[in-house]
């Protein structure tokens, strides 16, 4: 969650588009701790909460008692395109390997992600759906984030790993692991990965994340705020924040996000009903 008004610094205040911003972190439950705690208005009126598409499927897989409907959506901002890795020395080289190995025999192809009914969850379980696999058949193996993640691919534990692409691009270069695919509409620039899409899979996910407000916030405060992330968004600063972290541009302003939410909304309904995730 963020708040306007306290002591660190970011790219509004070096744009002079804020005063002093103070950062408080709730983690738990996918967000859905902190969202609960923002809805019920623990902060001021001026602060707003991060958001993408995990706090999406948590709500539903956590059955939270919030959802983004007593926010208003603000803006969305970025957003990072999923990769799956092996090992080296794995047998799987690309998407059609990983498509007829899976199709042979579901069960041996431990699919390692983030949190049951995380994004990595709902990109394997679009994967399944696109090839006309059985998601019931699916082998998906919750695993911690980052170093814990590596481990498992790099030893041979699970067969694929997903995240996003930063998490992996050391190793990659390295030669350690193998991208078999990313999530992405095209290719990205300075990625040498091919798109799942090029490969014959009909999929593509971006692991996106933006700001929600207090849901009673005026006109003229979601104006403000629209106008503020909108100089941010086109800032020669924010540009080169976008390149050093590989995130991918995807600022909409208020009304636009506020749209879209909905459409996610419904799409991860959709897959985690058929990965009987959620009834």
């Amino acid at each position: 969650m963020i708040n306007w008004h306290a002591r660190h610094n970011n790219r509004f205040r070096d744009l002079e588009l804020a005063g002093d911003i103070q950062v408080v972190n709730r983690p738990g439950a996918g967000g859905t701790i902190g969202l609960a705690e923002f809805v019920s208005k623990k902060y001021p009126d001026t602060g707003l909460i991060v958001t993408g598409i995990g706090m999406v499927g948590s709500i539903l897989t956590n059955n939270a008692p919030v959802t983004m409907d007593q926010t208003k959506p603000i803006a969305r901002m970025t957003g990072e395109c999923l990769t799956l890795v092996v090992p080296a020395d794995s047998p799987l080289k690309n998407m059609d390997d990983l498509v007829k190995a899976f199709k042979a025999d579901p069960g041996s192809v431990s699919l390692g992600g983030f949190a049951a009914g995380g994004v990595d969850h709902l990109l394997y379980g679009m994967i399944v759906k696109a090839i006309g696999g059985d998601l019931s058949k699916m082998n998906y193996v919750a695993i911690g984030a980052g170093g814990e993640m590596l481990g498992q691919v790099m030893g041979g534990h699970i067969s694929v790993g997903a995240g996003g692409y930063s998490e992996f691009a050391g190793q990659i270069s390295a030669g350690t692991v193998r991208a078999l695919g990313i999530s992405s509409a095209t290719r990205l620039e300075g990625i040498d990965v091919p798109t799942m899409k090029e490969q014959g899979v009909d999929v593509e996910l971006v692991n996106w994340r933006g700001f929600l407000g207090q849901a009673n916030l005026s006109e003229e405060q979601t104006k403000d705020l629209d106008a503020a992330f909108s100089k941010m968004a086109q800032s020669p600063e924010w540009q080169a924040t976008l390149k050093k972290h590989g995130w991918v541009d995807l600022y909409q302003p208020s009304t636009e996000f506020a749209a879209y939410i909905k459409e996610q909304q419904a799409t991860v309904l959709a897959t985690f009903r058929e990965l009987k995730l959620v009834e």
